[in-house]
C-alpha cells in the first residue's frame, strides 16, 4: 500500500511539473515594465540568490557578476562569474558561464534569441513577451567530485521594476523536481563590486 501511495505522489508531482512548464510567455504580453534581452542585459549586472533542494531547504547562496555586450549584428554575450557559499565561513567556490545570444525569428514570426553556453550542450530558444523571458535547456553541471550531471532547467525571468529582474529556475531530472534557483538581477554602474567577499 505504501509503495502504491508513493507511486501516486510521484505521478501527481510529475503532472504538476508538466503543467507548470507548459505556461508560455505569451500570457505576459502587455505587462510592464517590458523585458527584452538587449534592453536589460547591457553593461554590468549584479545578481544575488539561493539554491534550494527539492524540499525547499536552502543549500547554497551566491553572488554573481554579469558583463553583457552586443555587437553590430545584434548578437549578445553574457559573461557570468558566480561566487557560491556552501557553508558559513568557507571560501566561496567560483563558477563561470558564457552565454551567446543570437537573434532569430520563430516559426510564428516572433522575435527571439538562440542561446548557447559553455555548459549547455544544445542551443535553446529564448522567448520573451511583456515583462517575462523564458528558456528551457539542459545544463551539464560538474559536481565537486568531477562527475557531470545533466539537469533540465526551466528558467523564467520577470522584470519587476526598471533595471530589476527576478529569476526563478526549476531544476528537474527524469521529470522529477530536484531543486530551484531564486535570484534577483539588477543593472549597476560599472564600478560596482558584485562579488561579496
Amino acid at each position: 500500500m505504501r509503495i502504491f501511495i508513493r507511486i501516486l505522489l510521484i505521478l501527481a508531482s510529475s503532472v504538476w511539473l508538466m503543467a507548470c512548464s507548459g505556461v508560455s510567455v505569451d500570457h505576459a504580453e502587455g505587462r510592464q515594465p517590458r523585458l527584452t534581452p538587449q534592453g536589460f542585459f547591457k553593461g554590468k549586472l549584479c545578481a544575488d540568490g539561493v539554491v534550494r533542494d527539492r524540499s525547499g531547504a536552502e543549500i547554497r547562496q551566491f553572488n554573481a557578476q554579469i558583463l553583457a555586450s552586443w555587437n553590430a549584428d545584434g548578437t549578445g554575450t553574457l559573461d557570468e562569474v558566480f561566487y557560491f557559499y556552501d557553508e558559513a565561513g568557507a571560501e566561496p567556490k567560483e563558477e563561470t558561464r558564457v552565454w551567446t545570444l543570437q537573434p532569430v525569428t520563430t516559426e510564428e514570426g516572433l522575435a527571439a534569441y538562440l542561446a548557447s553556453a559553455t555548459d549547455v550542450p544544445e542551443p535553446v530558444l529564448m522567448t520573451f513577451a511583456g515583462n517575462t523571458l523564458q528558456m528551457k535547456y539542459v545544463l551539464n553541471y560538474v559536481r565537486d567530485n568531477g562527475d557531470t550531471i545533466a539537469l533540465n532547467m526551466d528558467d523564467r525571468m520577470f522584470m519587476v521594476a526598471e533595471g530589476v529582474v527576478v529569476n526563478e529556475t526549476r531544476m528537474t531530472k527524469f521529470g522529477l523536481d530536484v531543486g530551484q534557483i531564486l535570484l534577483v538581477m539588477r543593472q549597476v554602474p560599472a564600478e560596482t563590486d558584485c562579488l561579496a567577499r
